[in-house]
């Protein structure tokens, strides 16, 4: 008689591994566009889940060779949980954002999309949208924002590796086969095996011992032999004669009270002896039966349990849903005018940023504007422009008077230059040189 307990334990600690269909639908209304109560849907040993992830991507990776990866860009092998998000490890977001970017782009070229490796300085949400956007087109649904994978390690990052890299494993025709066990010897095989040996061997130790002993008694027979042919010949010298006992009855029973114990023969039981091996399995029998009966009327106690639980849950369920349902409807409307003020939102934000855009444009240009006009003031109410043409007009003039001496100068030179050339000239008129008359004169 088989019970299905488990579900019924996981049904009384809150924990549904295989929920009623409308619990499904509600859940799966109320979160999404919000994240899941972990806490509520999960159990405890949801939070060291990831560390059995990493585990396993480790060894799905080792199968794609990922080492020929790592010696291409330098890098160093992946420890057990290095993508693991806890406060127990170092983290460092950088290098471990840069590690899954270089991973996810080569187990995507590996699960044959053409995706661009990405480089150490690019833009984190693009890398992270198009990461996310080609796990989407082999049917992964993706329930969490793209900004926790920014990071670099958690639970998120851990899931898109192994999806990747069951992809790649898919690509290249991989598939994990049932692991077979090996056959355990229990601890009563065991026992048997080493009772037989033991058996086998005092077997063979009471066989050398029989030997032995034959090889004895033909070694004191050949004494009594031996023995008695003295006798018989001293006998033949020896005339006959009665023989008495000279031993005294008293002495004689005292050495048989000596010796009486260690004639007896007594036989030592064997725990080993198959014998008491079956009586120990019929009276394991005996207790099994007994401890049966016992056991079928607290299994059967234990169903009514759990079958009243059950119906319990179920009629608890139903109420829950009854009362929700209006919440529900609250909440989906509420969503859905939250993604509308969104919408608004992000239109309005694009406006104001052009807005502010060309704010900043005029503002530049006016701060120009406002230093021209501030040079401009100040060239006009300052004195300093009249003053330095006052001095220029005066250095002028000065100049100009200088030029007029000099011309003066000039012109007298040029005069007198000229009436001593015209006294020349009238001299050299009026005053005739000797040898012009000559012999004639």
């Amino acid at each position: 008689m088989r019970i299905n307990t488990r579900s019924a334990a996981d049904r009384c600690l809150n924990v549904t591994p295989e929920p009623r269909p409308r619990v499904c639908e509600h859940r799966g209304a109320m979160a999404e566009d919000g994240r899941r109560g972990e806490e509520e849907d999960r159990g405890p040993g949801a939070v060291h889940q990831v560390f059995v992830v990493m585990e396993n991507l480790l060894e799905k990776l080792k199968l794609l060779r990922y080492e020929e990866l790592l010696v291409r860009h330098n890098m160093k092998p992946l420890s057990r949980h290095y993508f693991v998000s806890s406060p127990y490890l170092v983290a460092n977001p950088g290098e471990q954002f840069f590690m899954f970017s270089v991973l996810a782009a080569w187990l995507l070229n590996a699960a044959g999309r053409n995706f661009t490796e990405p480089q150490e300085f690019d833009e984190p949400n693009a890398t992270v949208s198009n990461i996310l956007a080609e796990l989407r087109t082999f049917g992964v649904k993706v329930d969490f924002p793209p900004s926790k994978l920014k990071s670099g390690s958690g639970e998120q990052v851990c899931f898109v590796l192994d999806r990747l890299a069951e992809e790649a494993l898919k690509r290249r025709g991989f598939s994990f086969k049932r692991p077979v066990y090996p056959t355990e010897v229990t601890e009563e095989d065991e026992q048997l095996e080493e009772d037989a040996e033991m058996n086998l061997s005092r077997a063979e130790d009471e066989v050398m011992e029989e030997a032995e002993d034959e090889e004895e008694d033909v070694m004191d027979l050949d004494a009594l032999k031996l023995r008695s042919t003295h006798k018989e010949h001293e006998s033949r010298l020896k005339p006959d004669e009665i023989l008495e006992s000279t031993v005294d009855a008293a002495e004689w029973n005292l050495e048989v009270e000596r010796v009486l114990p260690q004639l007896k023969v007594t036989i030592r039981t064997d725990n080993k002896d198959w014998r008491i091996h079956v009586d120990q399995m019929h009276q394991h029998k005996e207790g099994i039966n007994s401890s049966l009966t016992d056991a079928k009327g607290h299994l059967n106690k234990l169903q009514e349990d759990i079958s009243k639980t059950l119906e319990k849950v179920s009629s608890r369920e139903k109420y829950i849903n009854n009362q929700l349902e209006g919440l529900i409807q609250e909440y989906r409307s509420a969503q859905a005018k939250l993604r509308e003020v969104r919408e608004r939102y992000k239109q309005a934000s694009g406006g104001v940023t052009e807005r502010t855009r060309v704010l900043a444009k005029i503002s530049e240009e006016l701060e120009k504007v406002k230093q021209e006009m501030e040079e401009k003031g100040s060239s006009m109410s300052d004195g300093a422009p009249v003053v330095r043409i006052k001095q220029a007009v005066m250095k002028l003039k000065q100049e100009t008077q200088q030029m007029e001496v000099r011309m003066g100068v000039v012109e007298h030179s040029l005069l007198q230059a000229k009436l001593k050339e015209k006294s020349n000239m009238t001299r050299d008129m009026h005053h005739v040189p000797d040898s012009a008359t000559g012999p004639f004169s």
